[in-house]
């Protein structure tokens, strides 16, 4: 096995742009609001661009190579994670994700946690994340009705390298003005509370059933932990994934977990990873799997890398703990 790129799978949605063509020269015709770079469902498979499996379908080479692919402690039948970028050149409706008991009641689907990684925030750049000002089920659907949610939405500004946890359950939008590094469950349910009288289908009962207005957004400012050539911050961690960000000055060693597979992906500069017998380039906006079985590797360069994986979350606890009494 070898670190594998995918194919990158495009979306046009009517909040997308153009914006993608600051570091990527593949993309279509038309307003791309979402490029799906790690993602394994029955219509949206990543394809491998590279190496000896270039054009095989990622379900495919899960059943083909197992746990020397994803890791031991990895279902098969389920991978567990999807990677996007996201062009919001306009506002995303205003939305919600249910939990994994809800979803698999209703849904017969995983629920939906995700994170975002701001990768670039252009003038005017802002998000939603939790609400403010109402408690009750009955309050925020009357403010539905009444087309009144905005002065209920807790919405932040943002920068570059700004991170939020959006936790099942969470009221919350995309303002516009972003690209976004997405790292959620492998799930695609959203119940749209409002739209900006877009048109579109609104799922408001589902919405109702699903918030949980004790959620509210706060940036992730996360443990930093200096090592020899690179920063690691870790930025989250949760059941359904954790979530690292690499800064990297000149170079950084690593090595697989045969339990899991871990995904980097590229949210500034470039550089190489180097494996036992061969390397391949890492470019901004780039995502790249580490096959469980590939053991040591290095990245070499400046740049800044998202680590996303199912954690062992006792064992990545005890981690930050060592490094911190070192």
């Amino acid at each position: 096995m070898y670190p594998l790129k995918f194919e990158n799978i495009y979306h046009n949605k009517i909040w997308g742009g153009r914006n993608f063509k600051i570091f990527r020269n593949n993309l279509p015709d038309g307003k791309i609001g979402e490029s799906w770079d790690v993602c394994c469902r029955e219509n949206d498979m990543s394809v491998v661009l590279n190496g000896d499996f270039k054009g095989y379908r990622l379900d495919k080479l899960i059943e083909e190579q197992g746990s020397m692919l994803i890791g031991s402690k990895i279902r098969k039948d389920k991978f567990p994670l999807l990677v996007k970028l996201i062009d919001a050149s306009d506002k995303l409706s205003v939305q919600v994700h249910p939990n994994d008991e809800y979803a698999n009641r209703v849904e017969s689907e995983s629920g939906k946690s995700e994170a975002w990684y701001i990768v670039e925030a252009f003038d005017g750049a802002s998000l939603v994340v939790g609400t403010k000002n109402i408690n009750t089920k009955c309050e925020f659907k009357k403010a539905v009705k009444d087309a009144d949610v905005e002065m209920y939405l807790n919405k932040f500004p943002v920068k570059k390298g700004d991170v939020y946890f959006i936790k099942s359950g969470t009221v919350h939008s995309i303002c516009g003005g972003v690209i976004i590094a997405e790292i959620q469950q492998n799930s695609d349910i959203t119940y749209r509370v409002y739209d900006y009288d877009r048109g579109r289908k609104l799922d408001i009962d589902k919405s109702i059933d699903v918030i949980d207005f004790k959620l509210n957004g706060q940036r992730k400012i996360g443990i930093n932990i200096e090592m020899d050539g690179y920063i690691k911050t870790y930025l989250c961690l949760s059941k359904e994934f954790s979530l690292e960000l690499y800064d990297i000055n000149n170079f950084c060693s690593e090595n697989s977990d045969f339990q899991r597979f871990y995904i980097f992906t590229c949210v500034d500069g470039n550089g190489k990873i180097v494996y036992f017998n061969g390397e391949e380039k890492i470019l901004k906006g780039e995502s790249i799997l580490i096959p469980a079985s590939l053991g040591k590797y290095g990245f070499y360069g400046r740049m800044k890398l998202l680590k996303s994986y199912v954690p062992d979350i006792d064992k990545v606890e005890k981690d930050i703990l060592s490094k911190i009494e070192e």
